[in-house]
């Protein structure tokens, strides 16, 4: 996954130019229908069109989903294709034995049914893969380098050797310039908007574990202008990777959730925040009251923190605590002392009904339900500067509670394993985690724990 984006100025590439995809599945879905209704004809004899639509149905829904291999061909695949066909007539068989044991696929029709579906199968793929080899070949895509000057020079030189694999370098993005022949080495902004432009690039290869760090913003702005972002191995041993280029063990950098799925989880929040807020008025009224009696006016904590894409906002909470000033409040890490609390805000913080006025910061729209934790603007400095994955937390908006927290990573705990589960969580997003973390977070209410 990318890191955050950082904001500031930047090139675009033009909004015209549609994002980079792998090879369109249409073909390959043709091909595999094709083949099942070619396998069919196997059937002919039974005049049976239930048990057809059936093998169809069941051929579709068994062929693989995920998007071929840069360089896959039709033996890369032949035992999944054909154990997949296998495993589509078996339980065809099966299932017509089970009702109708009078109309029985004999072992004939069985093999001859499956044989020329695989056959079909195996011809109609092969023919794709070789169209788009064969493009790949005659128009290679361009790509950028990314890395220190000199592996990228090597990684560059490599692929041009295999001009198989379908990418054709243009130019090395690097800090500085090396003494090393090849490539032009882009050091600007510039020269890398002009090399994208004029050379109509659409890969990126990141040749280095440190540009993901180092180059993240960059990286981001090109995957986000339409170019597919690959993390090469270029120094280590090739292990299990999902995909290779001229050999390079490769594997696809993705700019992370974006919009997709926002609608949902903003949904979810205000539904559920709205909720809450009607639900639990009573109690907030009744916390109100009690601290307003027991330790006078400004029952209610507003703080600056930061949030999503590093923009701050105004977080409210019940007082539990009042700093000597702003800046002990704003810049120290632990502000209170338990012991010293009057009892009633001890309980507030054990029982975290302090954090329950950031339902509105949700229904507003500051935050999410499940997120990062979100942290005052001096901390955000400090641990990002100290915690390489800190910064890239604030790619998703903040939230009452995560994963970082339902694991016990709450009050004074490390900062470093924090931001290793926030970054998990939004790697790994999906709707249905949210919902989990908050049932999870539901049934630990209870702990005796701050934040």
């Amino acid at each position: 996954m990318l890191p955050a984006r950082r904001r500031g100025p930047g090139f675009r590439f033009p909004a015209r130019r549609p994002p980079a995809r792998p090879g369109a599945p249409l073909p390959l879905l043709l091909a595999d229908l094709l083949a099942a209704l070619l396998g069919c004809l196997a059937l002919a004899g039974h005049h049976r069109p239930v048990l057809m639509a059936l093998l169809v149905s069941a051929a579709l829904l068994l062929r693989p989903h995920r998007p071929p291999r840069r360089t896959q061909g039709v033996l890369d695949e032949l035992p999944s294709v054909c154990g997949r066909i296998a495993v589509a007539w078996l339980a065809l068989a099966a299932l017509v034995a089970a009702y109708a044991p009078h109309h029985a696929l004999s072992a004939r029709t069985l093999a001859a049914g499956c044989a020329t579906h695989c056959a079909a199968a195996l011809t109609g793929r092969a023919v794709v893969h070789w169209r788009r080899r064969a493009a790949l070949l005659r128009r290679p895509r361009a790509a950028l380098v990314v890395g220190p000057a000199r592996t990228a020079q090597r990684v560059a030189a490599a692929v041009l050797r295999h001009p198989r694999c379908g990418v054709r370098p243009v130019g090395i993005v690097a800090e500085r310039l090396d003494d090393v022949d090849g490539l032009p080495v882009l050091t600007t902004v510039g020269e890398v908007q002009r090399a994208l432009i004029q050379n109509s690039v659409r890969d990126v290869l990141a040749v280095h574990p440190s540009v993901r760090t180092e180059q993240g913003p960059l990286l981001r702005q090109l995957a986000e202008s339409g170019c597919a972002v690959w993390e090469i191995d270029a120094d280590s041993p090739s292990y299990a990777a999902p995909d290779r280029i001229a050999g390079f063990a490769c594997r696809r950098l993705e700019p992370g959730p974006g919009w997709r799925g926002s609608a949902g989880k903003r949904l979810l929040d205000v539904v559920v925040s709205g909720l809450l807020l009607v639900v639990a008025s009573p109690l907030l009224l009744v916390c109100a009251t009690v601290l307003r009696l027991g330790d006078g006016p400004g029952v209610v904590f507003r703080q600056e923190r930061i949030g999503k894409d590093g923009l701050p906002f105004t977080l409210l909470k019940f007082r539990t605590h009042r700093p000597a000033d702003a800046r002990e409040a704003a810049t120290r890490w632990s502000v209170a002392n338990e012991r010293d609390m009057p009892w009633f805000c001890r309980f507030l913080r054990r029982t975290s009904l302090d954090e329950l006025l950031q339902l509105w910061n949700v229904f507003r729209g500051d935050m999410s339900l499940v997120g990062p934790r979100p942290e005052r603007p001096y901390f955000v400095g400090q641990f990002s500067q100290a915690y390489p994955g800190y910064a890239a937390r604030h790619r998703m908006p903040t939230g009452i509670t995560g994963l970082a927290q339902v694991n016990g990573l709450r009050g004074d705990t490390s900062i470093e394993d924090r931001a290793r589960f926030d970054n998990a969580y939004i790697d790994d997003w999906s709707l249905w985690q949210d919902v989990c973390i908050l049932l999870r977070t539901a049934a630990a209410l209870v702990r005796p724990t701050g934040s």
